[in-house]
């Protein structure tokens, strides 16, 4: 795209992943449109920056674009789809688009099942406290500087690599993460068996002088490492790796860990982020620093200083001795981590959890997985599930959930049907000492916005 007039259009510009790309070409300075069904945040924050949003999806939206961007979640009948084809106009998905803009640059990117945004925005925090200026492209808001999306001048580029229809195979990173493998987004992969080679497929996608970085802890990632023709570093802390985290204590919301590097010992790390996950997560970022010859004083610096992503394990506020936690974890490992964390972060609390299954495909492949999941829930409170654009299953639903769960010998697992009944319901009843976590990928999060708006009114303070 050597012309900075060239006018690129989104179908879709309110997604995380769609608006960070709009962003930097936006701070770039090409000519940026884009559409969505909902006026956001994020799409009035587009509109600050000088794009063009449109609210709703219409064919004259499209008229003099160069390029259309689209998502795998779009469907064929979409109008401006449709234009697009009718009048030869190109259309390309995001991750295209994204490779485009990695391309002069050397890209570090970060893929696996789980941990990817949360892993993505420390490697980022790590490069910048090294002065290294980074691009980035992240699915999450770093809570330090308020978007997803950062155009540096330096000569790295950082992005969160999504794995949900393998269009991470566009990219060429010089440095390539694997934080983990699981059965996920099973609506595109047939199994492990597939799930592994893609990965694969992608990591050979690295150049000679580049590097795979590889959780060792876990067994799916690790069966790649054999069969990566490219220089691999390993981490972990249960196996064998060539960077490892030892005497973990967790302090609250951080953590303090020793870290070991071949052998030799590199030193402590006090990270401002809870749970074992974050510890995993910021190894990898340790990872990528030493690769880019990054001292470790600076990353212990980056690692003690960073405040996280929106919807990673994010504390929304604490009113009437009730804590207000909100996190994106939408997969049952991903539940479960996050559960462990809470524990340990608030071990003497009530934990009330609300959660909103995503999509049916999902529910209905780990549905048995999802049940076992809330073990460590006091209450539970299951909502509709967030259909994403998903058509319904028939006999799928978070009510014949809630059912199982409750045969698995959890007595406090309760259906709602609206978000409004779930306010109502725990703004009465939620008490002094609770920790209230709103889980999924969907808009739950609203449960406890609304819930402290409610008590703030009714106070006559704040939230």
């Amino acid at each position: 795209m050597y012309s900075k007039d060239y006018h690129i259009h989104f179908i879709g510009i309110g997604g995380i992943g769609m608006s960070g790309i709009a962003e930097i070409l936006l701070n770039t300075g090409y000519r940026v449109s884009g559409s969505d069904l909902n006026a956001t945040d994020i799409t009035r924050r587009i509109q600050r920056l000088g794009g063009t949003v449109y609210q709703g999806h219409r064919a004259g939206q499209i008229t003099g674009a160069d390029v259309v961007v689209t998502t795998s979640a779009l469907s064929d009948d979409n109008p401006e789809l449709q234009a697009a084809a009718a009048s030869g106009v190109p259309v390309i998905e995001r991750a295209r688009m994204l490779a485009e803009i990695m391309r002069p640059k050397f890209g570090i990117a970060v893929s696996g099942a789980h941990g990817k945004t949360s892993t993505t925005s420390l490697v980022a925090s790590v490069l910048m406290e090294a002065g290294l200026d980074p691009t980035v492209v992240i699915g999450g808001k770093l809570n330090n500087i308020g978007t997803n999306a950062v155009l540096g001048t330096g000569k790295f580029i950082v992005v969160e690599a999504d794995e949900s229809d393998g269009s991470f195979l566009h990219y060429t990173p010089a440095v390539a993460v694997v934080t983990n493998l699981d059965l996920e987004h099973l609506d595109f992969y047939s199994g492990m068996d597939h799930i592994q080679q893609v990965f694969l497929d992608f990591l050979e996608r690295i150049p000679f002088y580049g590097a795979a970085i590889v959780c060792t802890d876990n067994t799916a990632a690790r069966q790649l490492i054999p069969k990566i023709n490219r220089r691999v570093l390993s981490y972990g802390i249960e196996s064998s790796a060539d960077l490892s985290a030892g005497s973990i204590v967790p302090q609250g919301l951080s953590s303090r860990f020793e870290v070991m590097y071949k052998g030799q010992p590199l030193g402590p790390v006090e990270l401002n982020l809870p749970g074992s996950h974050n510890v995993y997560n910021s190894l990898a970022a340790i990872a990528v620093g030493l690769e880019l010859d990054v001292t470790f004083d600076i990353i212990q610096s980056a690692l003690a200083k960073t405040q996280g992503v929106q919807r990673r394990l994010q504390v929304k506020g604490e009113m009437r001795e009730v804590i207000v936690v909100d996190d994106y974890g939408h997969h049952p490992t991903e539940i479960r981590t996050t559960l462990d964390a809470v524990a340990k972060g608030w071990p003497n609390r009530r934990k009330v959890v609300v959660f909103q299954p995503h999509r049916y495909t999902r529910t209905q492949a780990l549905f048995d997985e999802f049940a076992r999941s809330f073990d460590d829930a006091d209450l539970l409170i299951l909502l509709p599930i967030y259909a994403a654009s998903e058509p319904e299953i028939k006999g799928v639903s978070s009510e014949i959930l809630c059912e199982k769960i409750r045969s698995t010998g959890h007595a406090e697992a309760l259906y709602m049907e609206s978000m409004e009944d779930c306010v109502a319901y725990l703004s009465a009843r939620l008490k002094p000492n609770d920790v209230l976590l709103t889980q999924g990928a969907g808009n739950v999060l609203e449960v406890g916005e609304q819930i402290l708006a409610r008590w703030s009114a009714a106070d006559g303070v704040t939230a």
